[in-house]
């Protein structure tokens, strides 16, 4: 081959590539990222369709001024219901700041200890899951415990579990992912196990611990344990891409509030009212975050306290694919929306 000939050679080469290379860019997150940003948040929340969101709701509170609600798109699509910003959502995982607030509160109490055993409280799942006898109460708040998460069995969201029993059925007898303490890995099992064992300590159920601990004091009648708890026509719609069916009343096991409500308890988490003392908000702050995100079929949310500009932030998108970059966007919405707050400070 030719000096000439391998040049050219090269040169094709190295152009197949960079068309190869371009079709796997990402390109909806990369114009996302890269349009001028909206004056104001509701011209932000109104791309929420170019962003793939069937609906959007989004909460401000600014302490001391009057709290602000976005939305757009739809609570419904298949009757073209417009997204209502004070339609119940379930929060998923963001749950878990309330479990363990309530933690941290029974650990206050004397009623729990964040040093005694998973088989100190739940002596029947030795021989079930690994290490049951060296996992603290500590680890599994945090999730340092290894226990593996039941949410990733093979196709669980296809088909997933309706009780306890049923969901620790799955990572029965599975060896640990880890030594207990010795690595961070999220798990839901932690959370499962955490709320059997306060229930066995209060020996009533522990979401009415939560209610009369903290949804009552802060007012937040908004709040709701599952779907069977609630009128279905209050809740936004759920949807996955790809699959027609609104989601809304799968998952029972998912907490619901309105932005408004888990907008004032990150408020309340943050500023210290949910606390009975200084020494609980050690306990707590010692365990756990002050914000989080949810993410199931059909939900995505996120809650965050900016202390910057001293606002809370909530934003539920109700779209979601878990296999493409659905996740990403919602982030690149809630970004931006912080940025247009922060040049209006």
């Amino acid at each position: 081959m030719t000096k000439k000939k391998r040049t050219w050679f090269f040169r094709i080469v190295l152009l197949i590539g960079t068309l190869v290379s371009l079709y796997f860019v990402p390109w909806p997150i990369v114009i996302a990222w890269i349009t001028p940003l909206p004056k104001t948040v509701q011209e932000q929340v109104d791309k929420a369709p170019d962003y793939g969101f069937d609906g959007i709701i989004v909460y401000v509170d600014k302490n001391e001024k009057a709290s602000e609600f976005y939305a757009a798109g739809y609570k419904n699509r298949e009757t073209k219901t417009p997204a209502d910003p004070h339609a119940l959502f379930k929060i998923a995982s963001v749950g878990k700041l309330y479990n363990a607030l309530a933690t941290a509160k029974l650990v206050r109490s004397g009623k729990l200890s964040l040093d005694k055993h998973l088989a100190d409280y739940l002596p029947e799942l030795r021989g079930k899951i690994a290490n049951a006898d060296r996992i603290t109460l500590r680890m599994l708040v945090q999730h340092r415990s290894g226990i593996p998460n039941f949410t990733d069995s093979y196709n669980y969201w296809a088909e997933p579990k309706e009780t306890d029993e049923e969901n620790l059925a799955l990572i029965y007898d599975l060896p640990a992912n880890f030594e207990p303490g010795e690595d961070y890995e999220y798990s839901n099992t932690n959370y499962l196990l955490l709320g059997r064992i306060m229930d066995k300590v209060l020996g009533y159920d522990h979401f009415q611990f939560i209610k009369n601990e903290v949804l009552r004091p802060l007012e937040l009648n908004n709040t709701f344990r599952s779907i069977d708890e609630v009128n279905t026509n209050d809740v936004m719609s759920g949807y996955y891409v790809g699959y027609e069916t609104d989601l809304k009343t799968e998952d029972k096991r998912s907490m619901l509030a309105t932005a408004e409500d888990l907008g004032k308890f990150i408020r309340a988490l943050n500023n210290g009212m949910v606390f009975k003392d200084k020494k609980e908000q050690e306990i707590y702050s010692s365990i756990y975050n002050y914000e989080h995100t949810g993410l199931i079929p059909g939900y995505q949310t996120i809650a965050k306290y900016h202390s910057d500009i001293d606002a809370v932030i909530i934003q539920f998108t109700n779209t979601v694919n878990f296999e493409g970059y659905n996740w990403s966007m919602s982030e690149i919405m809630y970004d931006r929306i912080l940025k247009i707050l922060r040049n209006e400070k």
